[in-house]
């Protein structure tokens, strides 16, 4: 979607803001204009095909809207019940602007799916926008001096921003691996948060308030109760997600989420077909895992192999389509893994929310493991800190005195991190905000809960949407596939939020969710650890990557953001092998990679743009 409130309609932008995300929407594109406010969307036909355009107008309400809306049928009912309302279509999107309009803005609390909607509201010449619980659609924001302009990706707002980079973005960036929200990395342009909304009227500041606050509470119930709760959850969350008119598919890893979420589809289409990735190297490879699981499962299994010249091939175009770059290598197995998928089918379930929701993350455990020296007395435990401080680098134990007696908030930044406060001092040229910036804030409001629980609010907060959902919407959307996150659901999410850390953690990880699917997923995969599709970027980079990064460090013009030398000699050290540098190696490649490309589009989207501005009829003052 790409709306602007100014006014007036700059008639060649509009056009190549849209040209822009046709790959979200190649099925069809929709314009509308009223009272000053354009919309523009690129549909991706999957619920009523054949008459669900967009924008849609109901009454005084007009909307636009990515994603899905699993209970439209259940609201669409009850507005049908309670206020008489009449419907033209069968979809989604009317009744999103007939809820707007018989229950206000508010209903946005009684949506279950993923989404980025903007609603105009003409009676009272007010814009809302809103953007799901856990963030996974995204929706960016730019204001001028001209007004307000939102769509959902940043790429179709680059034709009217001006091209300042935001350092403390950049700051960020080196730290987490990708830029937290709501920053990007052009100082014009925010992100709404996810379980925000943002009102606008024209002339006056967008105001922006949080709607869903996550809250993990542990409840009295029986282990048994609190397990049986999780299943019924996801089954049925499961299940919801298969709806639509077109075929879906399952992404299949070797682990535990993705299995779950396959034999539970399954439940209602049998013959659902599931894709996996791999690499040459055996080591990194979860191929045979997971046709191991297919085969026990009964599914079709198609599996991608990704080699050292694909990388090198794919990743300009996947920076591009990240709009900021994100520096996790499992991005470039899921660009392949989502080209193979948008082969048969467009739409893919997947097991993005579960490590977040049921503590499926091995750091998760660290709480446990540090007990014994983080609960000593203040006194001792600063003379351990001095020891440690004492101790020659790689001596055995002075990692886990330095860890154990660091307070929780200084030393956990989420799952990522990349450069240290005194590496990214050497590497950055500009100054640049330190990243308690971004979590200090989430500390604060975690302040009663315990250790575990803790880590898991600071990832659902900058992890989840500003890593693991990024890179899933993204990889999948510029191949025209919608995926969906069964986990990331109202009631699973109810149900995970209140289990006690011993349902969480133990003998494993993610112990519910395990025990919630035995018996529906093989006991091989129920124990599994997990992998997630492991990347090889270490030998990568100690081959034709290597050099080929070698290439682009050498070419690209960053000098004066970055110290290219600094980061030449560990590219230098990590290709003989003497240090494994490939996380801080990765990270500034992929910015590299984004410099290179942060405004110009790839040609294969802008070669048909001028004959599409007169496809879209735009006239400033034509009727809705």
């Amino acid at each position: 979607m790409f709306v602007s409130a100014t006014g007036t309609v700059d008639v060649p932008g509009f056009a190549e803001a849209l040209d822009r995300l046709r790959h979200r929407g190649p099925d069809e594109t929709g314009v509308a204009l009223d009272a000053g406010v354009a919309f523009g969307f690129q549909r991706l036909a999957i619920v009523d095909v054949a008459h669900s355009r967009q924008p849609v107008r109901y009454a005084g309400w007009t909307v636009v809207f990515n994603g899905e809306i699993y209970n439209f049928r259940q609201l669409r009912a009850q507005l049908t019940r309670e206020h008489g309302a009449v419907f033209a279509t069968e979809g989604e999107a009317e009744m999103l602007a007939a809820a707007f309009h018989h229950w206000g803005p508010s209903a946005v609390r009684r949506l279950r799916g993923m989404f980025a909607i903007v609603a105009w509201d003409r009676d009272t010449g007010t814009l809302h926008a809103m953007r799901d619980p856990f963030g996974i659609k995204p929706l960016y924001l730019m204001q001028t001096a001209s007004g307000l302009f939102l769509a959902s990706e940043k790429k179709a707002l680059l034709p009217y921003a001006t091209d300042g980079l935001d350092a403390d973005a950049l700051a960020n960036y080196l730290t987490f691996q990708y830029v937290p929200e709501p920053a990007t990395l052009h100082t014009a342009v925010r992100r709404l948060p996810a379980g925000h909304t943002l009102t606008y009227r024209p002339g006056e500041e967008p105001r922006i308030e949080r709607y869903f606050r996550h809250s993990l509470r542990p409840a009295t119930l029986p282990a048994d109760v609190a397990i049986a709760a999780v299943r019924d959850a996801l089954r049925d969350s499961v299940h919801a997600h298969l709806q639509g008119e077109v075929p879906v598919g399952a992404f299949l890893s070797s682990g535990v989420d993705s299995t779950a979420v396959v034999a539970l589809a399954k439940e209602r289409h049998p013959n659902i077909q599931t894709y996996t990735v791999g690499f040459d190297d055996a080591r990194y490879s979860e191929i045979e895992a997971a046709a191991e699981t297919a085969a026990a499962l009964g599914v079709s299994l198609a599996a991608t192999v990704v080699r050292d010249e694909d990388v090198i091939g794919a990743l300009p175009q996947i920076v591009w389509h990240l709009d900021d770059p994100v520096a996790d290598p499992a991005i470039v197995p899921l660009w392949f893994l989502a080209r193979r998928a948008a082969q048969d089918v467009t739409v893919v379930l997947s097991g993005e929310g579960a490590d977040e929701l049921f503590a499926g993350y091995e750091i998760y455990r660290e709480p446990g493991a540090l007990a014994g020296v983080a609960g000593l007395p203040d006194p001792l435990r600063r003379g351990l800190r001095a020891l440690s401080a004492a101790l020659p680098e790689g001596v055995r134990g002075k990692s886990f005195l330095d860890r154990a007696t660091t307070p929780l908030e200084a030393r956990y930044y989420g799952n990522a991190r990349i450069f240290g406060p005194a590496e990214k001092a050497r590497l950055m040229r500009v100054p640049g905000a330190a990243h308690t910036a971004v979590t200090a804030p989430l500390y604060r409001e975690a302040a009663d809960l315990d250790d575990v629980a803790t880590m898991q609010y600071v990832d659902l907060h900058t992890w989840l949407p500003g890593d693991i959902l990024t890179k899933a919407d993204r990889m999948t959307m510029a191949h025209s596939l919608e995926l969906r996150v069964p986990f990331l659901d109202r009631a699973v999410y109810a149900a995970a939020a209140t289990l006690p850390t011993s349902l969480k953690l133990g003998r494993t990880t993610k112990l519910a969710l395990r025990e919630a699917v035995r018996g529906i997923v093989p006991d091989t995969v129920v124990d599994r650890r997990k992998l997630g599709f492991p990347t090889p970027t270490r030998v990568w980079l100690r081959g034709m990557v290597g050099e080929w990064a070698a290439e682009v460090f050498a070419t690209t013009d960053v000098d004066d953001l970055l110290d290219m030398t600094y980061v030449q000699a560990l590219l230098t050290a990590h290709r003989r092998g003497a240090h494994d540098h490939s996380r801080k190696l990765w990270t500034v490649l992929m910015f590299c990679l984004w410099w290179n490309r942060r405004t110009a589009p790839p040609t294969a989207l802008s070669g048909d743009r001028l004959a599409r501005r007169g496809e879209l009829g735009l006239q400033v003052g034509d009727p809705l």
